[in-house]
């Protein structure tokens, strides 16, 4: 009876292993990932609050639903990153290449732009300071080729 129980524990320990996800959510908080390379990642749902990602590389990266609450993005590169429903709420985009980047749904009232490269970028849907907005306006170009939406109009310039 006892090799019984034992044979149907170890089998619904293997079952259960391969039901779950491939991968858990990381969390990178308050850690210095300075010029770390992330590009052509799956990071959907990772959490990179109050996190220095100062010249990383998440070019091609999948941040869907990803949290940068308060991160440091000074010169890093998401150029055809998916950062859509991402929060980026106090965050700090300097140097910043958003070229070609969907950003759709995310949440960036407090989120500082300064010198950030936007062309193509898609900002459907992102509440944005007015300030911010009149900024970014000024110099916002080019269509995303994954949504097929132009800048200045996700914008609404």
């Amino acid at each position: 009876m006892f090799s019984l129980f034992i044979t149907f524990a170890t089998a619904v320990f293997f079952i259960s292993v391969q039901l779950l996800p491939a991968y858990a959510a990381m969390d990178y908080s308050k850690q210095s990932l300075i010029e770390i390379d992330f590009s052509g990642q799956d990071l959907r749902g990772v959490t990179f609050n109050l996190t220095n990602l100062k010249k990383a590389d998440l070019s091609g990266s999948d941040l869907q639903g990803a949290s940068l609450f308060g991160a440091k993005l000074q010169e890093a590169n998401l150029s055809n990153a998916n950062l859509r429903e991402t929060t980026l709420d106090s965050a700090v985009f300097e140097g910043t290449d958003l070229t070609n980047s969907v950003l759709e749904d995310a949440f960036a009232f407090n989120t500082r732009f300064e010198n950030v490269k936007i062309t193509g970028a898609d900002f459907t849907n992102v509440p944005m300071r007015d300030d911010v907005l009149k900024t970014l306006c000024s110099y916002a170009e080019g269509t995303n080729p994954v949504t097929g939406r132009v800048t200045r109009e996700t914008l609404e310039c």
